[in-house]
């Protein structure tokens, strides 16, 4: 089906408290959600259809870093291009009525509604003060007191400062002018982009239907680590350089810091346990009634033989190992019509290296490197 990507983020100072608190994550990310989803369905009631009927659906990837890996929670949504039809009632499948692209005007519509449904909800539940305009913060802070450990260094990292260390409080260090190139022209928001009191929307991508190799790619994208290897190296002094891919508006082209700052910036990156980066909403969603009519099925999504239990949300160990190391594990590689199957599961290290010696294979296993280098000794003084 034909999809859009929404990307959603709100006011910085207000990302360290979404990083903080799962609920206010699920709170705001709901919000947006639903008005995005609003939309499409308003969209569709104009176009004739009746709205207790239709029913958008959206998967949201939580992205928590930024490109210089600091800590900036923003919402990646990618949303069905209109509403599904629930037909139960006449015992037909659901059927998508596909919607018209959002102009500039829409775009600027919707994140007006959600931006003021958020800050009003911030203002129920203690964040902003009332009656005040423009919206206060009233220094409410729920993990502050209960680990400030955590809640410190998520503040700097959303600031892009130093929580710990001799350079507590200062600037990461930017490499770069930092100031822009001479006569260079501002730059405008761009088509189906808008930004209000700090928040921002973009919905300029599109992807047309039955291209699941785009929607992967958008998927991978969105989903991806904080950290790319190949951009960090460490520098003659020690430092670790870290190198943008696009320089920012102001020239800027990486950051540069000391192994205990990175350190400190990966740990207010990681997520609380039990908190889900991956949601899914309306007719997509987990409970939903239209999801199991919606979902593709395993012949359109490329496998040949079906699952044992195609009702189960759990891969068979073939599917598995086909998708991660690229084998083929659905067919007989003699005969190119059997299902292999597991018959034995040898554990035994005799009766393995009994087998490894008949097939003239290495018995001894290859060398591990060691987890970490051998430390000096040094002394700890409290």
């Amino acid at each position: 089906m034909p999809t859009r990507p929404w990307v959603g983020s709100v006011p910085v100072p207000w990302r360290s408290w979404l990083a903080r608190s799962q609920d206010l994550t699920a709170t705001v990310h709901t919000i947006i959600r639903t008005t995005i989803g609003q939309y499409y369905v308003t969209q569709a009631v104009q176009r004739g259809s009746e709205r207790a009927i239709g029913h958008a659906g959206s998967g949201t990837c939580i992205q928590r870093f930024g490109s210089s890996i600091n800590l900036n929670l923003h919402l990646h949504i990618i949303f069905l291009a209109g509403v599904y039809r629930d037909r139960t009632a006449q015992r037909h499948p659901p059927r998508l009525r596909q919607g018209a692209p959002p102009s500039d005007a829409d775009l600027a519509a919707v994140l007006h509604t959600l931006s003021r449904r958020v800050i009003r909800q911030l203002r129920r539940l203690g964040y902003l003060e009332t009656g005040v305009e423009p919206p206060v913060a009233t220094g409410y802070a729920p993990r502050r007191d209960t680990t400030p450990e955590f809640a410190r260094p998520m503040a700097a990292s959303v600031r892009q400062r130093i929580a710990f260390g001799d350079r507590a409080g200062q600037h990461v260090r930017r490499i770069g002018s930092g100031f822009g190139t001479e006569g260079e022209a501002p730059r405008l928001t761009g088509p189906h982009c808008a930004s209000v009191h700090g928040f921002a929307l973009h919905a300029n991508t599109a992807i047309p239907a039955h291209r699941r190799d785009q929607v992967e790619q958008r998927i991978r994208s969105t989903a991806r680590g904080a950290v790319s290897l190949a951009r960090l190296q460490a520098d003659a002094n020690g430092d670790l350089v870290y190198t943008f891919t696009h320089p920012w508006s102001d020239g800027t082209t990486g950051m540069r810091r000391s192994p205990l700052e990175l350190l400190e910036e990966l740990a207010a990156l990681v997520p609380r346990p039990h908190v889900h980066l991956v949601r899914y909403g309306g007719c997509l969603a987990p409970h939903s009634h239209l999801r199991e009519a919606i979902l593709p099925t395993p012949r359109q999504q490329g496998l040949d033989a079906p699952e044992v239990c195609p009702t189960s949300p759990r891969w068979s160990w073939a599917r598995r190992r086909q998708r991660v190391c690229a084998l083929d594990m659905m067919h007989c590689p003699w005969c190119q019509h059997g299902t292999l199957r597991l018959l034995a599961v040898m554990t035994q290290g005799a009766v393995i290296r009994q087998i490894l010696r008949h097939l003239q294979r290495s018995v001894d296993p290859p060398p591990i490197a060691p987890a970490r280098s051998r430390q000096a000794p040094c002394d700890w003084v409290a």
